[in-house]
């Protein structure tokens, strides 16, 4: 009998988490349609980042600014198995993360679904990314001058104060 671990429980539920995110796209999917599908997924990733931020505050004392939003979205990156950098620049209100491999792209591809990546990702990842700028801060925004399911080498967020 092999014994499990605290790490294969974070694996069963990373593999979990993505897999439900999959499913209920794809069962929305045949019942109304790609972009019906499209919109309900919009309206989950404008809440979700909401949920992880909150609880990600909550646990790292962390809770306005650029310096905060780094250290919690880079932990939910690096949770959820990205590559990433990220470049701090306090002095000029500037917070840029280079994604040099997603998570959620690796999975469209893998589904043999990367064909659609292109109206997925930009739409998904911005209201995403906002929704994250907006819980650091009020003068926070968020931008996605580039990104990989466009056919970017990397995918460049950029947030401002």
């Amino acid at each position: 009998m092999t014994l499990l671990t605290d790490e294969h429980a974070v694996e069963f539920f990373r593999r979990s988490y993505t897999a439900v995110d999959g499913l209920w796209f794809m069962k929305a999917e045949g019942q109304r349609g790609f972009d019906a599908a499209l919109d309900l997924d919009a309206e989950v990733w404008a809440v979700m980042p909401k949920i992880q931020a909150r609880m990600l505050k909550d646990m790292t004392g962390q809770r306005e600014g650029l310096a905060a939003l780094e250290m919690c979205f880079t932990t939910k990156l690096r949770w959820e198995g990205f590559t990433f950098q990220t470049r701090l620049d306090e002095a000029n209100g500037l917070l840029e993360i280079t994604i040099e491999e997603c998570l959620w792209l690796k999975l469209m591809l893998k589904a043999g679904r990367g064909y659609l990546a292109d109206k997925i990702g930009p739409r998904i990842c911005a209201g995403e990314y906002a929704a994250w700028a907006a819980e650091f801060g009020a003068g926070i925004t968020s931008e996605v001058p580039h990104n990989m399911c466009q056919g970017a080498a990397t995918c460049l967020l950029r947030f401002k104060r």
